[in-house]
């Protein structure tokens, strides 16, 4: 496995948590990748965008970068930018730490255009511990004004924030990675319409095992229901991580705890919810024994059994190729999946220069390989999954590659597309 080069491209706060998580022959049919968009770097465009992109109707994509822009940190604050359908930058807001910095997740967009989103810096002081804020949550109207929703705390609010969800009920729901009033183990949490927050659930750890979730690096998503279910990157029963749901009522309940084994160990990802009520995701470790002793991670599903009991199954043990060609650690997700059942996402390392894969994963569990980065002008290390248009094409982020003035070497990172 290639050495966590690709922590470089990461602001300051998150530069310990990615070099944790990185210790821890198939080829493409008529599929045609091409690079949308290559990032410059501050102070005049974004670099290494990080989160999983939207799309409108009129075919222009939009995400956020962690850092690069005119804001003030070291290399940028990070931005917030929109991309015509030919991949030309026709929208980007710098964030300047105050209002916001370090955005790591995408954003959200609701039927007026306006859009919403975290950042897992700037905003208020942190509780002393020499962050340069704990982060907020914003929105930004289709104009480019933002305004500033929540800007957090620590304690007991949490901090560190990622992936955002606009509920039914115009609410915004998401995860701290960090902070809380049990340990700092993270929170899920409400932000209502006029801004008043509310926990929902405290994580109690410990991240070894033997009760409660603890660090819910990925954000939530909501069934017809009201209903929340999410991943957390340890505890639970043993040591490596949870599926949990909480309800309308804010009553958390443990679907499952991942052994660190076979099934699976430290699930960053996303779930993906499919319409028979299954849950699909992914862990950055666990499988096998390759990548170090700890595993190069799965594909998983849960599924729904009577009397409220979940079965995980395990479609697909990354490194199951000589040399991880097939891919390796895949992390932030979602997965997404097409008509045909057929499910498409994205690893940090592997393939066959080792700076990452798409992969496609179809339902017998036949993987193939779409696109292998090779850190050049193509991008490199893929940090979250992908987005889907009717047509069947893919849009994504790779956090390192093309041009290479940031971070040498490696690089500013990419907006790419995948034809079918």
């Amino acid at each position: 496995m290639r050495p966590s080069s690709a922590a470089k491209v990461i602001s300051p706060i998150f530069l310990a948590f990615l070099l944790a998580t990185a210790i821890l022959a198939a080829s493409a049919h008529a599929q045609t990748f091409t690079v949308l968009h290559t990032f410059k770097g501050a102070p005049t465009d974004g670099e290494a965008p990080f989160g999983q992109l939207i799309r409108d109707s009129a075919g222009n994509l939009y995400g956020t970068t962690n850092s690069g822009g005119a804001g003030k940190c070291t290399s940028g604050c990070g931005t917030a930018f929109m991309l015509n359908k030919a991949g030309k930058e026709v929208g980007l807001y710098s964030f300047g730490g105050k209002n916001g910095g370090y955005p790591l997740a995408g954003l959200f967009r609701d039927s007026a255009g306006n859009f919403y989103g975290t950042t897992t810096g700037g905003g208020a002081n942190c509780y002393g511990m020499g962050y340069p804020g704990c982060g907020t949550v914003f929105k930004l109207s289709k104009t480019g004004k933002e305004t500033l929703l929540y800007s957090f705390a620590g304690t007991p609010d949490g901090y560190t924030h990622e992936a955002l969800l606009v509920g039914g009920d115009g609410s915004l729901y998401g995860t701290t990675l960090l902070g809380g009033a049990s340990g700092g183990y993270g929170t899920v949490f409400k932000l209502d319409k006029v801004g008043q927050d509310t926990i929902l659930h405290t994580f109690t750890g410990p991240p070894g095992g033997g009760g409660d979730g603890a660090d819910p690096y990925a954000g939530v998503i909501r069934d017809a229901a009201g209903n929340l279910y999410g991943v957390t990157d340890a505890g639970g029963a043993y040591c490596c991580g949870v599926v949990y749901e909480i309800d309308t009522t804010g009553t958390e309940t443990l679907l499952y705890s991942f052994t660190g084994f076979s099934d699976g160990d430290g699930p960053l990802s996303v779930l993906l919810l499919d319409s028979a009520g299954n849950l699909y995701g992914t862990t950055k470790a666990g499988g096998n024994e390759q990548c170090g002793g700890s595993g190069c991670g799965v594909v998983f599903e849960l599924s729904p059994q009577p009397g409220r009991s979940w079965t995980e199954s395990v479609l697909y043990v990354f490194c199951s190729l000589p040399n991880c060609a097939d891919g390796e650690k895949p992390l932030a997700g979602p997965l997404v999946r097409d008509a045909a059942g057929n499910l498409y996402g994205t690893t940090f390392f592997g393939g066959t220069a080792d700076d990452g894969v798409v992969f496609k994963l179809d339902g017998s569990g036949k993987e193939t390989v779409l696109h292998s980065f090779t850190g050049g002008a193509d991008g490199g290390f893929p940090w979250a999954g992908l987005t889907m248009d009717s047509a069947g094409n893919l849009y994504g982020g790779a956090t390192g590659g093309g041009d290479f003035s940031c971070f040498p070497p490696s690089g500013c990172g990419v907006v790419f597309k995948i034809t079918p």
